[in-house]
């Protein structure tokens, strides 16, 4: 039984050792007018990613976002099944970390 319970310790205090980062993404393609930054909004929070999301005026979608390395890698790769939305590319850049308290959609007047 000791051996579980160490075991069971080493995973949480890796768990809770994974390195929390923040990433702004530029999305390209056809993801304005079509629910997209809903769409982010959703899978941000199903995966317990905060930050926030907003149209500009080029027609590309923001998205500033803080988590986890490979939770942030999932969140990416799902925005390609957006559904309405065409992506045709994600450039992704590493900031210093900040904290958010949710994940918000951005209404530019």
């Amino acid at each position: 039984m000791f051996s579980e319970d160490t075991e069971h310790q080493k995973t949480e205090e890796k768990l809770q050792s994974e390195p929390v980062m923040t990433i702004e993404a530029y999305v390209s393609g056809h993801v304005q007018g079509v629910g997209f930054r809903a769409c982010v909004r959703k899978i941000a929070l199903g995966l317990c990613i905060s930050g926030e999301v907003m149209n500009l005026s080029d027609g590309n979608v923001y998205i500033i976002a803080t988590g986890e390395s490979a939770v942030l890698e999932k969140m990416i790769s799902s925005l390609y099944e957006c559904p309405g939305a065409y992506v045709r590319e994600i450039e992704i850049f590493e900031l210093e970390p900040r904290n958010f308290t949710d994940f918000s959609i951005i209404r530019l007047m």
